[in-house]
């Protein structure tokens, strides 16, 4: 019997992937040529890079050995990779060779033309000396991809990793991922070939099919690796050079274990649930599977419980666009598997989708102490204020907040584009939790800035870090007209905010419409729920009583258990008032912090675009407040949390 993954040692990883890195461009337009696509997604890809993804999103504890360029492109999928929880102590730079690309499109139900561009590319270089003894044996399994056994070089590379892995006690996993073109058995327009035959490649792969425990191919990839069209007769080649159980997917028939002798029928085979769901992209569905696959080897599950954990990723592979962003995170297969399926198109399925964005959201903000200086109106309205002057101020500001954050995670900035452009644009990279408004100030019914557009179609500019952040003046006791106005607005933006995956934030304040009660914010919280809007963030005002945040918290709860958070507005209170309503807030976890602007900057404001003082003295003032309020945040904190141990 083939070697099953350890279950009785625990070791820093579980799995450990070994090939292909690229950045694939994906054809943004459905249902045309990939000559005549006018834009392009950007992720990441390469077989064995979203399989480490998707491991990672089912919480296996994955790594990723591959070679990336010295360039912008080589940075993106490390920076990715760490973004979806993978290892990264194997992925090494190559100073010379630039990233692989792969350009994508969806043609239809049956076309999915690609174009690799690999030559010369950084993971082709992989060597024998990028692979360490020690990092293999740091890892439960060791998962190959077909690919990199065809150059010499790479394959020496597979080949000693494979020596170790069986020297430290992993278990080995094949998946074939037989790309005809990429062994030089087909040319460079024919990416989406799937199958050519080549004894070479069969001769190649047959050498090597003795060091696996489990290996995985369509019945074309069985094929290849079996020398025979047929398939019944390819899997018994196979089973000639190797015990391991073969897992052959079978497209709409499922998927099929062997673990012995191969039957006379492929539906003898151990098999798990399937999915009845509409194929809108094949492209990165096996390795969809193949994590899915993992959950359940990893555990040591039965086959037919791990088959149906890969079948279920791979109906979400097939449903979305994207390879690695299509992936499900542990709750949403978890969700999926207990509620079934409710439209075929699981893109289409709000209540699946939502969980889907909601669980794979890069980053983790467990505390949140936002500086905001966003603020417009109350900036343009003082002596000495024009544009290019509050710019000025702003990008003074950022120098504030930077000097507090000092490198550190939890501190964030709330800056706009019209009067803030040069600090908003500064901030991208450096770590910051960057909010951006929308709103036009003091709108009511809610308006936005003209720059957005009435389409709020201006978003696919924004960057990808940026928070879409909207404030809306509302009240329970608002006309249903007003209401329905401002619900439809706020729901086109974040609508839009979505379609750009950009996380969104949405403000309320009540009390500058009417009076306030406890019951207040929890009514309009359940409102915009009811209209469709599920923020990733609130904004909300400070509560001075347990009840009101109590109320709000259930609202939230009650709709969506995964939102990020909730941050406390501060509306230029005082210190020892925010104080006051900080001690409050933070004694429940879902408020993540606070987002306080003119406390902070309002005074030096005022001076300095009179010109009464420095720009040195300006962000001395401004860092010395805002290190203040966060100490008073993060001391409320620290007494919640004491109280409840």
């Amino acid at each position: 019997m083939p070697a099953t993954p350890s279950q009785s040692e625990t070791r820093p990883l579980d799995v450990i992937t070994i090939g292909r890195s690229s950045v694939d461009l994906y054809g943004a337009q459905v249902g045309g040529r990939l000559e005549d696509m006018g834009s392009f997604e950007k992720y990441i890809g390469g077989s064995p890079t979203n399989i480490a993804c998707g491991a990672a999103r089912l919480g296996l504890k994955s790594g990723l050995i591959t070679r990336v360029g010295d360039e912008h492109m080589g940075r993106f999928i490390r920076e990715q990779l760490i973004r979806e929880g993978v290892d990264t102590q194997g992925v090494i730079t190559d100073p010379e060779r630039l990233t692989a690309l792969v350009l994508l499109g969806i043609r239809d139900e049956d076309q999915f033309p690609l174009i690799f561009y690999r030559e010369n590319c950084a993971d082709m270089a992989l060597c024998e000396d990028d692979i360490d003894e020690a990092y293999i044996a740091s890892a439960r399994a060791l998962v190959v991809t077909g690919t990199h056994l065809s150059n010499p070089k790479t394959e020496a590379a597979v080949l000693k990793a494979l020596r170790l892995a069986r020297q430290h006690g992993l278990a080995t996993a094949l998946d074939i991922d037989y790309r005809p073109n990429l062994w030089g058995v087909a040319g460079h327009g024919d990416g989406e070939s799937r199958f050519v035959e080549s004894q070479a490649v069969t001769a190649k792969l047959q050498s090597t099919l003795h060091l696996f425990d489990l290996i995985v191919g369509t019945e074309e990839e069985f094929h290849i690796a079996g020398g025979s069209t047929d398939s019944l007769a390819a899997l018994t080649a196979v089973r000639t050079h190797t015990d391991a159980t073969l897992v052959c997917k079978r497209g709409a028939s499922g998927a099929s274990a062997f673990d012995g002798p191969i039957p006379a029928s492929l539906d003898v085979g151990e098999t798990g649930e399937g999915f009845p769901i509409e194929v809108f992209n094949v492209l990165g569905a096996g390795d969809g599977f193949f994590s899915g696959l993992l959950k359940g080897w990893m555990a040591g599950a039965d086959w037919p419980t791990a088959l149906k954990y890969a079948n279920a990723c791979g109906a979400f592979a097939v449903s979305r666009h994207g390879c690695t962003p299509a992936y499900p995170s542990e709750a949403e297969l978890a969700f999926f598997l207990e509620r079934g399926v409710v439209t075929p198109a699981l893109r289409h399925d709000a209540e699946l989708e939502q969980i889907h964005w909601s669980t794979n959201r890069p980053g983790d903000w467990q505390d949140l102490r936002v500086f905001a200086f966003d603020h417009r109106k109350q900036l343009e309205v003082m002596d000495g204020a024009t544009p290019a002057r509050i710019d000025a101020f702003k990008q003074l500001c950022l120098s504030a907040a930077l000097a507090v954050q000092d490198g550190r995670h939890g501190y964030g900035i709330l800056c706009d584009n019209r009067l803030g452009r040069k600090a908003l644009h500064a901030a991208s990279g450096s770590g910051l939790w960057i909010g951006r408004p929308t709103e036009l100030p003091s709108s009511r019914p809610l308006r936005f800035e003209p720059e957005i557009g009435e389409d709020c179609g201006q978003l696919v500019e924004w960057a990808r870090e940026n928070v879409v952040k909207t404030l809306c003046f509302c009240h329970p006791d608002d006309s249903a007209e007003m209401r329905a106005e401002q619900e439809a607005t706020v729901r086109r933006l974040f609508t839009a905010a979505r379609r750009n995956r950009l996380e969104f934030l949405l403000e309320i304040i009540p009390s500058k419409v009417g009076a306030v009660t406890g019951d207040t914010v929890a009514t309009l919280i359940d409102q915009f729920y009811a209209a469709g809007v599920y923020p990733d963030w609130w904004k909300l005002e400070p509560m001075t009583t347990s009840a009101g945040w109590t109320n709000a918290i259930a609202a939230i709860e009650r709709h969506d258990r995964q939102t990020r958070g909730i941050v406390v507005l501060g509306l230029d209170a005082p210190e020892a008032e925010l104080a006051d309503s900080f001690r409050v807030a933070a004694g429940f976890p879902l408020v993540k912090g606070f987002a306080v602007g003119r406390t902070i900057f309002g005074a030096v404001a005022r001076d300095w675009l009179r010109g009464e003082t420095s720009d040195a003295d300006a962000i001395a003032e401004m860092t010395r407040r805002y290190a203040r309020l966060c100490e008073i945040w993060d001391t409320a904190r620290a007494d919640a949390r004491g109280r409840t141990k």
